[in-house]
């Protein structure tokens, strides 16, 4: 079967349930490719497969209601919540990531947890964090949706339109050509991520080593 027909034989419905799922489930917490998996939907929009405004709303629902839960779980569990994931998920969770997470929501406040959702380390801490550090919820909500819709919005439209002008250009060629150019796309966003991150690595390196005292973010 011709890659396009197999395609427009993916029902839908999984596929905004999958997107809500996945980026949910990672907003709790929980590593998992919420980004790959928004932007592989956004493509099969391009390619009339699903709707982009769907794929979208998923995305923004399972962000902000995960960022949510994962925001009341450690509110109530603390820093021993960190701890049993950082058995569970080294890599993820070790010391110098809770430190760099906790940095960055000491310096920026609610705005860490809008930002956070464009950068990966901070998408999964985000949420349960703020719980941790006792951020007033109100800010937490209002910068969580902020950051869920123009994160879920702006990476499903900037693919979808990407998809679909890669398409009209390359409607008489293969399309292993078209999925060459929409993976150069994504990996050029990834490696403009990936300048902004050390970026922000740096700036975090050059401040004065000991910091405030630790406070109630927000109170």
């Amino acid at each position: 079967m011709h890659i396009q027909e197999w395609l427009q034989h993916i029902p839908p419905i999984t596929v905004y349930l999958l997107v809500g799922a996945v980026i949910g489930v990672e907003s709790l917490g929980i590593p998992l490719p919420g980004e790959i998996v928004l932007v592989s939907a956004a493509l099969l929009a391009s390619q009339h497969v699903v709707d982009p405004v769907l794929v979208g709303a998923c995305a923004v629902v399972g962000a902000v209601i995960g960022d949510s839960i994962g925001y009341s779980i450690g509110r109530r569990y603390g820093k021993s919540l960190f701890a049993r994931l950082g058995r569970r998920f080294p890599k993820h969770f070790g010391p110098e990531h809770i430190e760099k997470a906790e940095s960055s929501f000491r310096r920026w406040g609610m705005w860490a947890v809008f930002f956070g959702r464009f950068i990966a380390f901070l998408r999964i801490f985000a949420g349960p964090l703020a719980g941790v550090l006792r951020m007033p919820y109100w800010k937490f909500l209002i910068a969580n949706v902020l950051g869920g819709v123009t994160w879920a919005g702006g990476t499903t439209a900037a693919v979808y339109y990407v998809g679909m002008v890669a398409e009209k250009w390359l409607k008489n060629v293969s399309y292993v050509a078209l999925a060459g150019v929409v993976v150069l796309a994504v990996v050029a966003f990834l490696v403009l991520r990936r300048r902004a991150k050390a970026k922000q690595r740096r700036a975090e390196a050059e401040q004065p080593a000991g910091g405030e005292p630790r406070a109630p973010i927000g109170g």
